[in-house]
């Protein structure tokens, strides 16, 4: 049985990757834990893979394998379309974080994103095969840009109330993206106004990672 000094010593160590995307480019990752249960945590616009720290860390400590990465454009990671991340294929770059994890012994892994790495997420469990995405966590996003019907895998959504965008309020076009969202799946709405991340930020951020974690262990 490990102490629990070791057990926070191994939550905090990092592993730094480099993973190949099919388009050519190429991601770089922080990897925290160890586990057969992996989590890839897949930053909003205006983070990147550091900014996961803390939730890195406490996945860790829960027993989770975890994959923290830069998109393409952002830190030293790169690919096509990098310059308007926005509209690049990220879906590629949550892929090829979450077959990383595959081939090094993950058995199942679960994607966690914020906004732009929320609606990756779900763009990336319509282009993976059966099974690959377990479970998906988007936080304060809509369901990217493809068909919400097809997004595989168990969901939930985390918004806050009053999140607001330059075009208004999120909340009506994440419940509109909701409803046409296939089973199993669930949302929860949080009071207040922060986007995504900044959840983390809030005197709310260790109920948001309390329903991460409690998700993630469903059975």
């Amino acid at each position: 049985m490990l102490v629990p000094a070791l057990v926070a010593l191994m939550a905090v160590a990092q592993e730094r990757v480099s993973v190949p995307t099919e388009d050519g480019g190429l991601i770089i990752g922080d990897v925290y834990g160890e586990g057969k249960r992996g989590v890839v945590l897949a930053h909003g616009g205006r983070f990147n893979k550091e900014s996961w720290k803390e939730q890195a860390q406490t996945l860790a400590k829960a027993g989770f394998r975890v994959l923290a990465f830069d998109f393409r454009g952002y830190g030293e990671s790169k690919g096509p379309g990098q310059a308007e991340p926005l509209s690049a294929p990220l879906e590629l770059d949550v892929l090829a974080a979450v077959r990383y994890l595959k081939k090094t012994g993950t058995k199942s892994v679960s994607v966690v994103g914020g906004s732009m790495g929320g609606g990756a997420g779900a763009d990336a469990t319509i282009a993976a095969k059966k099974g690959e995405i377990e479970r998906l966590v988007v936080l304060g996003g809509a369901a990217g840009g493809g068909a919400p019907e097809k997004i595989k895998g168990r969901k939930l959504f985390i918004i806050a109330q009053d999140d607001v965008s330059g075009e208004g309020p999120r909340l009506p076009k994440v419940q509109e993206d909701f409803r046409k969202i296939p089973e199993p799946k669930r949302m929860v709405i949080l009071d207040g106004s922060a986007h995504a991340q900044f959840l983390f930020q809030t005197n709310q951020g260790e109920r948001v990672m309390q329903e991460i974690v409690s998700f993630l262990n469903e059975r």
